[in-house]
């Protein structure tokens, strides 16, 4: 019996110790997002590239970068104007197209919209782009799909990972009381 107890109290202690954590069956280090990375540097290059042939092959406008991903050229331009700032309202109308120049969304369909800089939900591209253009501006912009609806698209017309070209007219821009009182 003394044996028994015995050999309980020291089961008992060995079975006491510290808990092993499990360990995952498969370990993938990462390389999923590796590969996504790698995956999405190739598109975005192959996208650039098509955007830069369409470029090339343009003799009749002169494109500017716009150092936030973007391309554009001016239709219509305006030197006197000012420029938005954040906070600003600015009232324009845009256009959306694929890069063969299909229409997705047409400016009649989105209509006039009233964005508040830097405060609203606009695509990548459309936020940058209403900073750099003037009042009674407009202009065509193509964008590489990041900078469009991104790898999830609008999830409507427009799918994931397609660069887009959009014509934007700035109609009007109000100042915001700040910087009116400066």
């Amino acid at each position: 019996m003394k044996r028994l107890i015995l050999l309980l109290g020291l089961l008992s202690l060995i079975a006491c110790g510290e808990p092993e954590p499990r360990r995952p069956i498969k370990s993938s280090g990462g390389s999923f997002l590796k590969e996504s990375v790698e995956r999405n540097k190739q598109l975005l290059a192959l996208e650039e590239t098509r955007i830069k042939e369409i470029i090339a092959m343009d003799s009749t406008n002169v494109y500017l970068a716009s150092g936030n991903g973007s391309w554009y050229f001016y239709k219509n331009r305006n030197e006197e104007g000012i420029l938005a700032e954040p906070e600003d309202l600015v009232t324009l109308s845009y256009d959306i197209l694929t890069l063969e120049n299909d229409t997705i969304y047409s400016m009649e369909e989105i209509g006039v919209i009233q964005y508040k800089v830097d405060k609203q939900e606009l695509f990548p591209g459309l936020r940058n782009s209403v900073k750099l253009l003037r009042e009674n501006e407009i202009a065509t912009f193509l964008y590489t799909s990041p900078m469009a609806y991104g790898y999830m698209g609008d999830k409507d017309r427009i799918g994931p990972n397609v660069p887009v070209k959009t014509t934007i007219q700035i109609l009007n821009i109000e100042k915001s009381k700040d910087q009116i009182d400066e």
